[in-house]
Order: C-alpha cells, then structure tokens, then sequence
C-alpha cells in the first residue's frame, strides 16, 4: 500500500516542489518577511492588554498613533513587496537582469490600479491611492500582473530585441538601454489593457479579479475543511520523507497571507476579526508546537515515560530544537519517515488539533489571531499569545500539546516496548559472544 501511495504521491509532490512559478512565489513572500515582521512588532506593542490599565486613554492613543505608520508602511501594502519579488525572482530564474523584472512588474500593477477613492459621504477623490488596493484587496491581481509582466518581459528579453550599447559604456548605462524596449513594450499591454478595462467596460481589473477569483478562493480556503485537507497532505508528504510545509504552502500561502492581512486590516481599524482561519493559524497552532506535526508533545512523552535507550537518546537530541520547533531530529531519528507504526497519530493528532482550534475560536473561547507575522521558531505559549494578543492564545497552545500527547501516548509505548524487546536481546547476544572463550592451538 505504502508502495503505491508513494509512487503516486512522490512524482505529484516532486512537480510541486520543483516548479518555476511556485518558487518564485514562495520566495517572493519571503522578501516581505523582515518588513512584516517590523510591521508586527509595533501593532503588538501599540495593542498589548494592559497598556489602557496603566496609562491614560489620551497617551495610550497618542503611543498608537505613533505607531501607526509602520504597519501601514510594512504590511497594510504587502502587495507591492509580493509583486516586486515575484518580477525579481522570476526574472532572476530566467537569467534575465532582475532588478528591471522587479521594477516593471511594479509598474504593471500600478498601472492597473485606480487611482480614485470613495468616501464615505459619496465624495470621489481623485490622483490618490487607497491602501487597501496595496494590501490584501489587490494580492491576487498583483500576483497575476507579475506573472505575466515578467513573462513578457523576459521573452522579448531573450529574443535579444534590446538596444545594444558599445563597449565601454558604464555597466548601469547598458542595462538600462537594454531594458527599454522589453519594458516599454511590457508596460503598453497592460496600459492598453487597462483602457479597454475602464474605458470600455466602466469597471477596474482590482474589483474584477477580487469578485470573480479572489474572494471564492479566499473563502474556500478559509474554511475549516479546505484547511484540514492542505493539513493532511502536509502531514502524508511528510510521512514519505517529502517536506510538505514548503509544498503545501506554496500552493496555500497567497490564500492564507491574505486572510492574515484582511484581519489586519480589521484589527487596527475596527478591532475585528473576520476570519480564523489564515497564515498565523496554521505556524501557531500547527507548527508552533514543536514543528510539524505538533511533536514538542512526543518529545516530552519520550523524555518522561519511555525507557528504550534508542528512544531517550531521539527525546535528547530532539527537546532543544523543539522547543524552536526544528523537529528533523524527531522525524528522521524516532523515525517517523515510513514508518506504519505511527503513520495514525502522525496524521489524525494535527487535524483533531485543527478542529478544537478553530472550534474554540468560533465560539469565542479564544481570539482568532490578528494577523500580526509571528516567526515559525517563536517558542510555544509565547507565540500564542502574540499571535492572538491573548493569554487565551497560549492556554490553546497548551491544550493543544495534551491533546497530540494523549493521541501519540499509546502508539509510543508500544515502540518502546519493542525497543525494549530489542534491546535485551541484543545485550543477550552481546553477553554470550563475550562469555565465549576461543579455543588454544594446540
């Protein structure tokens, strides 16, 4: 059976992790990672629990307006690092010069941004950008112009259609000649585009693609059952020695960096948070407790109720990367790579996981989390409650360990058993080869 799932699975998976576009976008979302991450910082410090109980309402409102700018700077207009790198990247994959890729598919989403903003009283403004459009609003339009921006751009690139300078001409000079026709041409098709969008059918791509893929795609991976299938191939890859964090979320990540930042958005607006499900969900609850697969709870059930050598020295080598959630020591060394024994609690301790969590949430016990980015290796309770902003946060966290602990316990002690089975035998045999006295030459 394991046979043919893998053989299945592996090519798929293989595919996956080896394509051109969903590299790209991976790495483009790493671009914005540092950014975020200043960005998060300073929405956790303006919103910590306690500051409206040790300072006045007028300085805790000046403090967060302080503040404010760098969420806004960072990523309330995720969408421009995201497009930005998805030129770069994709550029850079194609051996064309980078920089230009970067810099004309950034122009090719601007171009096809409104620059109009409607207030609340019915007021049009316009020659102004509204940041929505930069955030979450515009990710998935933004995605799809850089794409075919870079696309067309590196294409007439290696067609060699570029204005060629002479020798001794300053390397900066060269490039930028060279990039002129590829990049003017690039930036005409969607100029034209736009025209025919707005001119001939009185609407703007952003709100088209946002009402006809963004917001069915976001919704359906939002959902509770959607995200426990992309937990399941995460955890089945991994099961075959495939790492299915990278591979899943290349595919998931544009959706659930979505949700993360319309809740956001929400949080620093309004205080409210329209979705559970989103990036920090999945690193906080599935992976911030140990790595993949949650085994911070297998390590401390191995460190305190197994007795097999083999198995107290994986509980060793595995606790202080666990704690940062590394978990490789715990895959490779108990192992869980192939192996039948604990290919159930493997699979079903993160989907129960999943379920209680967002079952929690739902009905209120637990804040969603906010959106602020929280670093995968931010130990557990710590992260929990960053993430949420509430000490109910971290209390989840802990609920969830006992839950993968009291599922993995029993599949535990069984291996240990036949470790320890092993074990004595094979001292046994060491005993009796030892105790053996070789013959004298006579």
């Amino acid at each position: 059976m394991f046979d043919k799932l893998s053989k299945f699975l592996i090519p798929i998976a293989g595919k996956l992790n080896n394509n051109r576009y969903l590299g790209v976008l991976r790495d483009a979302f790493m671009l914005a990672f540092p950014l975020t991450i200043f960005g998060s910082i300073m929405v956790v410090l303006a919103n910590l629990p306690f500051l409206d109980n040790v300072m006045s309402e007028s300085l805790l409102a000046g403090i967060q307006e302080s503040l404010g700018p760098a969420p806004n700077a960072t990523m309330n207009i995720a969408s421009v690092f995201v497009v930005f790198g998805i030129g770069y990247y994709l550029a850079k994959s194609y051996g064309v010069e980078a920089i230009f890729g970067g810099a004309v598919a950034l122009t090719a989403f601007l171009l096809l941004t409104p620059y109009v903003v409607s207030t609340e009283s019915g007021e049009v403004v316009s020659n102004v950008l509204a940041v929505d459009r930069l955030g979450a609003k515009g990710m998935f339009l933004g995605m799809i112009v850089a794409f075919l921006s870079g696309e067309i751009y590196r294409f007439i690139t290696q067609k060699k259609i570029v204005i060629k300078m002479p020798a001794g001409v300053p390397p900066a000079v060269s490039q930028s000649f060279a990039a002129l026709i590829p990049a003017v041409v690039t930036l005409t098709v969607f100029l034209i585009l736009n025209i025919i969008v707005t001119q001939g059918f009185n609407t703007n791509l952003h709100d088209v693609i946002f009402n006809t893929v963004q917001a069915p795609l976001v919704g359906l991976g939002g959902g509770l059952p959607a995200t426990l299938i992309a937990v399941f191939f995460i955890q089945i890859l991994w099961f075959f020695g495939l790492h299915g964090q990278i591979i899943i979320n290349s595919v998931m990540d544009p959706i659930w960096n979505t949700l993360s930042l319309e809740n956001l958005q929400a949080y620093t607006t309004t205080g409210e948070l329209p979705h559970i499900i989103n990036k920090q969900f999945i690193e906080v609850y599935l992976v911030g407790a140990g790595g993949t697969g949650m085994t911070l709870a297998v390590l401390v059930a191995i460190l305190l109720f197994m007795r097999s050598k083999q198995m107290k020295q994986v509980g060793k080598l595995g606790i202080g990367p666990g704690i940062f959630n590394v978990n490789e020591p715990v895959i490779f060394g108990l192992p869980i790579v192939m192996n039948p024994l604990i290919l159930l609690p493997w699979i079903i301790a993160p989907m129960v996981v999943t379920v209680v969590s967002y079952t929690a949430m739902a009905i209120g016990l637990v804040p969603p989390p906010t959106g602020v980015t929280i670093p995968w290796t931010v130990p557990i309770f710590i992260s929990g409650f960053l993430a949420t902003n509430s000490i109910a946060g971290s209390l989840l966290q802990l609920v969830n360990v006992l839950i993968v602990f009291a599922i993995w316990f029993p599949f535990l002690k069984f291996i240990d058993r036949m470790n320890i089975k092993q074990e004595k035998e094979a001292a046994q045999k060491n005993a009796a080869a030892d105790m053996q006295v070789p013959k004298e030459k006579i």
